[in-house]
């Protein structure tokens, strides 16, 4: 085998693993936006109820 054969088939490998890296890329990036949006959800969720719920200090009597 020839150093540009080899080249020649290193460059044809590159490209379809490229190739293969972008579809798995696109695929798995659209799917996340989901569990992006559920993960958002309950931190709202939970900034609300830490800003409803009194904190320690008016509970306490004041003396």
């Amino acid at each position: 085998m020839t150093p540009e054969t080899h080249l020649a088939l290193h460059h044809a490998r590159a490209a379809e693993l490229h190739a293969l890296a972008e579809a798995h890329r696109l695929a798995t990036e659209a799917a996340h936006p989901r569990a992006l949006r559920t993960r958002l959800g309950w931190t709202l969720v939970e900034v609300g109820l830490r800003l409803a719920t009194p904190g320690p200090a008016a509970l306490a009597p004041s003396s």
